[in-house]
């Protein structure tokens, strides 16, 4: 799984899945542009290059379009190309039934969580075209993109989204050697799930999520991160437009 000196952009980086990925893919000798809307992504960064790393911290919400372009411009004028990229960065569940879900709460998950990719992808795409090179992108959906629990409509459309942007996308590209591919993480212990596992609205839920991973446990952020290493290296070459279950068993039962 060679990765050294691939420019890639990781987007969420500054906590959880896309801090860790952000740290293998850097130890890996890849180049990584650090994207996060917190600036908690410097201190990501600088624990790279404390590390012997080359990374580089770029401040973006995704969700805004010129600020998705910006991102991909300032990652070409630093390292002169973009070969990879994981679009991480997501918001999590509203914990609300349907009912009671207002529309600045759908409008957060699907913005984020889905045009925010939409966006990475535009301009991540447009740059591998205009340099004429191949290239791999990542997408975070969940296991929630092909499943479904209580009060969490919202961010089951925008992964379920997520998910058949993908695939639209490694069909549209499959041919000028851009693959286009998605993990689908069970849930991970992150300081998101953290915050959710405090709410008592969903906290109920959490034993049964257990046990729905057949594996009888939650993930670890770096086990995440293995797999979106294999997907933006060549030994996952003849993959695109795939939704990679990392899920511990979720979505086997």
């Amino acid at each position: 799984m060679d990765i050294r000196d691939r420019v890639v952009i990781v987007t969420g980086a500054a906590s959880g899945i896309g801090a860790a990925t952000a740290r293998l893919l850097a130890d890996r000798g890849a180049k990584v542009v650090v994207t996060d809307i917190s600036e908690s992504g410097r201190e990501i960064t600088a624990a790279i290059r404390k590390d012997g790393g080359d990374a580089e911290f770029i401040r973006a919400d995704v969700g805004v379009e010129e600020e998705a372009e910006a991102l991909v411009a300032g990652a070409l004028e630093r390292y002169g190309r973009l070969d990879g990229a994981f679009n991480n960065a997501g918001v999590e569940q509203c914990a609300t039934p349907l009912h009671r879900l207002t529309g600045e709460q759908w409008e957060r998950a699907i913005r984020v969580d889905l045009t925010g990719v939409f966006h990475c992808l535009k301009y991540q795409i447009a740059a591998m075209l205009a340099a004429g090179t191949a290239g791999s992108i990542v997408n975070t959906a969940s296991a929630l993109g092909q499943a479904a629990i209580p009060n969490a409509s919202e961010y089951v459309a925008a992964k379920h989204g997520v998910v058949g942007l993908t695939r639209a996308a490694a069909a549209d590209y499959g041919t000028h050697g851009i693959r286009v591919n998605a993990v689908l993480p069970g849930i991970v212990e992150t300081t998101m799930v953290a915050r959710l596992s405090g709410d008592p609205t969903f906290s109920a839920y959490f034993d049964t999520l257990r046990q729905r991973h057949v594996m009888g446990r939650f993930g670890k952020p770096g086990e995440i991160g293995e797999s979106v290493a294999w997907l933006l290296s060549d030994s996952s070459s003849f993959v695109t437009g795939a939704a990679i279950s990392v899920d511990g068993g979720y979505l086997a039962v």
